[in-house]
């Protein structure tokens, strides 16, 4: 079965709007949690642009299934990733005037770093994912940084212009992740995927959690948050 990782970024985001208080992801999470996600997934940013401290700290202490915090590798993130504990950390790239991430991580070229948080996260018991576009040097250099996961971006395939386009992307998406698993990595998957294109997505080899949140909490919008969590967990369950 796959699992479903709800990120609740945008609805910091929606609180950000108006640097007020509501509407609380903390609150969020629970309800996600309530309608069958299985993961709850935040990016605490450098600049703490959505999700801030306060907001990992009581999720760690509220959230029941399973949090996996987003980040990039600094010194001041890793701290506090140690300090808080999450199940899962999964390393991505982080440019202060993105308004979402926008590609997958080099590795490659950040390797002896990478390999040193990896490395401090494993002896914490802390599950170490990358977040990689589908290309197989990024796989490898992941499994050399000592990752045990690796999410593979599905941006390109999601913002695809046509089936053709889209079929292609989805046909490296598929390599990738048959050479994740040869190299021993585990596979997860997301970046734009909503309602629509996440159904040829579920067929990727290996695949065990799919982190899906700008689509759910759009759908929210007009019916429910806890509605459009189950909706994309039914989608999930028919498809696998």
């Amino acid at each position: 079965m796959i699992k479903l990782g709800v990120n609740i970024d945008h609805v910091a985001t929606i609180r950000q709007a108006r640097r007020g208080k509501e509407p609380d992801p903390v609150w969020a999470a629970a309800i996600c949690e309530l309608a069958g996600a299985d993961i709850i997934t935040v990016h605490l940013r450098e600049d703490r642009r959505h999700i801030n401290d306060r907001d990992l700290r009581l999720l760690r202490r509220t959230v029941g299934t399973k949090l996996n915090l987003e980040m990039a590798d600094t010194p001041e993130i890793v701290a506090i990733a140690l300090e808080v504990g999450p199940e899962q950390v999964t390393l991505v790239p982080e440019k202060r005037e993105e308004v979402t991430t926008e590609g997958g991580l080099d590795v490659r070229s950040h390797l002896d770093s990478l390999k040193a948080a990896a490395e401090k996260f494993r002896q914490a018991g802390i599950l170490v994912s990358c977040f990689v576009d589908p290309d197989f040097d990024q796989l490898a250099a992941s499994r050399e940084a000592g990752a045990e996961f690796v999410e593979l971006h599905t941006g390109a395939y999601a913002n695809a212009a046509g089936e053709e386009a889209a079929g292609k992307e989805l046909m490296q998406l598929r390599a990738a992740a048959e050479r994740g698993k040869e190299l021993g990595l585990r596979i997860n998957a997301g970046h734009g995927l909503n309602y629509l294109n996440v159904k040829p997505v579920l067929g990727l080899p290996g695949l065990e959690e799919l982190h899906i949140g700008h689509s759910i909490v759009s759908r929210a919008v007009f019916t429910g948050l806890a509605s459009a969590v189950r909706e994309m967990s039914s989608i999930i369950l028919k498809q696998t």
